[in-house]
């Protein structure tokens, strides 16, 4: 896999800019601290903050450790605490398995929206924010987003690694059918078990501390806590006619498939997608690299 691919990275763009040579090619941009320092979010938000606003909020928290075995998309998280009780573990900046992601902040608390209100660049259809918090060292499943939503992704806190991929590269990721992971371990690759990795191109850059992320729709995203820390992400909805489409069938037709599926045929249904994921990557490696066969 080569990941050597150089992301664009500016200080700051306007929205005709960003429309015309990111958002409608869908070309992913990297941001260096030009729109959280325009908020009141990058003088006020802090760990100690958010556990005064929101620490007895019962929350879902992820651990990788499970998530690494899983097939179908998450709906619930493994384990419950208060969100200061995880919070108290972000901070300690000790190694962990431990994040939650997708957390609807304002949904408690409304009159954090005007702290960190919707970039004017990432302007139109939905205006929800999420919040995702990690503690150090854990990551986040190579995967794209289910909706096919174009997002806006800030490091409030923390640095973060990142590898990003082209949907362009679907038939080498392993992608398991009916939902949006891919069946490889990013944490630990083995080559010589997924070999159609390696006609992979894509980017490996570091977030830093106040970098904002524009990933456009589908895109591949596999992410790694280099400190325990947090972000904001903002969504948009898909460009192209076909990327809505498969969004729309993605949450309305093939998650709900594939649950159905996985409650009735269990072990049965989780080996097929595995099989089909291999299946598709061996077909590729037949016509594209027969040498390798």
């Amino acid at each position: 896999m080569d990941l050597s691919l150089k992301i664009d990275i500016v200080e700051d763009i306007s929205t005709e800019d960003f429309k015309q040579n990111y958002f409608i090619p869908q070309k992913p941009l990297l941001i260096n601290g030009g729109i959280i320092k325009k908020t009141e979010a990058y003088r006020k938000w802090s760990i100690d903050f958010f556990k005064k606003e929101m620490g007895n909020i019962e929350v879902d928290i992820y651990d990788n450790a499970v998530i690494k075995s899983k097939t179908t998309a998450l709906t619930s998280g493994d384990l419950k605490m208060k969100f200061a009780d995880f919070l108290n573990i972000v901070e300690k900046n000790e190694p962990t398995t431990l994040r939650m992601f997708l957390f609807n902040g304002f949904k408690y608390k409304p009159e954090l929206r005007k702290d960190f209100p919707k970039p004017k660049i990432f302007s139109g259809l939905l205006n929800m924010g999420f919040l995702f918090f990690g503690g150090n060292s854990t990551s986040v499943r190579m995967h794209f987003d289910i909706d096919y939503s174009n997002v806006l992704m800030t490091q409030v806190k923390g640095r973060k690694k990142v590898i990003l991929i082209s949907p362009k590269y679907n038939r080498f990721i392993y992608k398991l059918p009916y939902n949006s992971f891919s069946l490889v371990d990013f944490d630990n690759i083995d080559y010589k078990k997924h070999p159609a990795l390696k006609n992979i191109k894509g980017y490996e850059f570091v977030m830093d501390e106040g970098d904002s992320l524009f990933m456009p729709s589908a895109y591949w995203h596999f992410n790694v806590y280099i400190d325990g820390g947090y972000a904001l992400s903002y969504r948009k909805t898909a460009h192209s006619l076909k990327d809505k489409y498969n969004g729309f069938m993605n949450v309305t037709f093939r998650l709900l498939l594939d649950k159905l599926m996985t409650a009735v045929a269990k072990n049965k249904w989780t080996q097929y997608k595995i099989n089909q994921a291999i299946k598709t990557a061996e077909k590729t490696l037949i016509i594209d690299f027969p040498e390798q066969m």
